[in-house]
């Protein structure tokens, strides 16, 4: 994992918020995809905010990607925000 890298969790009344910072590397996307996979099923909204990365590697994102192809339409219910949303949609 990228020795910055955080997610900082936030509970909310919509759903879950997921706060990335630092730089997101192939260590740091199995990180996040492990963190989704622990929230609990009935989460309704799963909000992604990506303005506190620095950097995104390519490999990182490949490894995000499969993941969210994995989801079977599951990943509606997640809303990527940030600079660096465009990215990990």
């Amino acid at each position: 994992m990228a020795s910055n890298f955080r997610i900082f969790i936030d509970n909310n009344s919509d759903g879950v918020g997921l706060k990335l910072a630092g730089d997101f590397d192939g260590t740091s996307a199995y990180e996040l995809v492990y963190v989704i996979k622990k929230l609990p099923e009935d989460t309704v909204k799963l909000y992604i905010y990506t303005n506190g990365l620095k950097t995104i590697h390519p490999f990182g994102l490949d490894i995000f990607h499969k993941f969210m192809r994995s989801l079977n339409g599951q990943s509606a219910k997640i809303v990527f925000t940030g600079n660096w949303a465009s990215q990990l949609e």
